[in-house]
């Protein structure tokens, strides 16, 4: 009787945490889409501190150590003067001695596809190559989101940089959508 009891409750064990992992695959909500980031030199991005060493101010470079803060629009396609569907407000230090790569803390206002919020963003960002970014955290219909945003240049040439910004965001199922 005891092996029996003994394969009974081992059996019980084996199959709670499998039940607990499907659901948590099936049950994730997720929203994908693309918006533009339009940086403009002295305009919506400044140089606050210049770095020390390295090449020399560009469209692509900036010193390393340069502290750098910007306050974006994001809009629908390439063209600046699409709609606007959010804001992206943050600094960037440049930590790479090529001038290339910069730390990025980032807050993101989006506006978009029945969602109204902000996410928060950190990572290191190359100027000229896509770079992926985690997302830290979220506010109003973005609360609990997890996921990560991927950057590309799309146009660096002239005082108007554009990226594109792919935005791949996940709710875990304890996030309940708002009464």
């Amino acid at each position: 009787m005891a092996p029996l009891m003994h394969f009974f409750t081992t059996l019980l064990f084996l199959l709670i945490p499998l039940e607990a992992t499907t659901n948590y695959q099936h049950g994730l909500k997720s929203l994908h889409f693309a918006l533009y980031q339009h940086e403009t030199i002295n305009k919506t991005g400044f140089i606050v501190v210049p770095g020390v060493a390295g090449p020399p101010v560009s469209q692509t470079t900036t010193p390393f150590g340069t502290l750098f803060v910007f306050q974006d629009p994001l809009t629908l396609k390439p063209n600046p003067t699409s709609k606007l569907a959010g804001t992206a407000e943050g600094t960037s230090i440049t930590s790479g001695l090529d001038g290339l790569q910069s730390l990025s803390i980032a807050k993101v206002t989006l506006n978009v596809k029945k969602h109204k919020g902000s996410i928060s963003l950190v990572g290191v960002t190359n100027n000229i190559k896509p770079s992926n970014h985690p997302v830290v955290g979220g506010t109003g219909d973005f609360l609990f989101v997890q996921g990560y945003v991927t950057s590309s240049p799309v146009n660096l040439v002239g005082l108007t940089v554009t990226y594109k910004i792919e935005f791949h965001l996940y709710w875990p199922p304890y996030a309940s959508p708002k009464p």
